[in-house]
């Protein structure tokens, strides 16, 4: 592929869509768990070329120890190089219990909003009204 051509990919992002792509095998079964690719920033004048990860809080050193061999899969799978430096963010695992609190104030809201809609006089708008807090109670 002729140079010009290939700048023209890196800057659209088509890396980092492969990256999505292809994470579980460039990053391997037990790390993909883990982690995900948040972002990529291409190479300049300034600065490498940089892969931001999202880390579940716990594995940061796993992945840490697993920096180079990284590097060097994510590369080999290009054939040139695409990454120079990885940075980690550590994020919650999404799985969080909800505390009671939290619950109950949610609640109070939902009771407002069905006092005002039992207000509504006219029965085709109360009815769309609380199918519409259905589907915002799904979300």
């Amino acid at each position: 592929m002729p140079k010009n051509i290939k700048r023209v990919i890196n800057k659209k992002g088509h890396i980092y869509s492969e990256i999505l792509n292809n994470w579980k095998i460039i990053i391997g079964d037990s790390l993909f768990k883990v982690c995900y690719p948040k972002s990529l920033k291409n190479s300049n004048k300034f600065s490498v070329s940089t892969l931001l990860i999202m880390v579940k809080r716990g594995h940061e050193v796993d992945l840490e120890y697993s920096k180079k061999n990284i590097i060097d899969r994510m590369n080999n799978h290009f054939g040139y190089t695409v990454v120079e430096k990885i940075k980690f963010m550590s994020f919650d695992d999404e799985n969080l219990k909800i505390t009671k609190e939290s619950s109950e104030k949610n609640n109070v809201t939902i009771d407002r909003f069905h006092k005002k809609i039992n207000d509504v006089k006219n029965e085709k708008i109360k009815k769309s009204l609380i199918e519409l807090s259905k589907v915002f109670k799904e979300k």
